[in-house]
């Protein structure tokens, strides 16, 4: 997954354009293709989109951890 995340106080519409344009380039099915060949899934969306799947897989993760018993070193 590709998102921006500009400095704390960059603009909404600054990380909306860059989102719409990164979800453009994203669409294209060249791209597509070759980023599946890098190995890479291509999930689009928007910031609020991102920002949810952040949430949710630390919340994921966090569990995963915690049940492994796994400790910083």
């Amino acid at each position: 997954m590709v998102r921006h995340r500009g400095a704390q106080n960059t603009p909404a519409e600054v990380i909306e354009r860059l989102n719409r344009e990164t979800n453009a380039v994203l669409a294209d099915p060249k791209m597509k293709a070759r980023l599946a060949e890098l190995g890479a899934a291509v999930l689009s969306g928007s910031p609020a989109d991102f920002g949810k799947l952040i949430v949710d897989e630390t919340a994921k993760w966090a569990k995963v951890v915690k049940l492994s018993g796994a400790k910083p070193d």
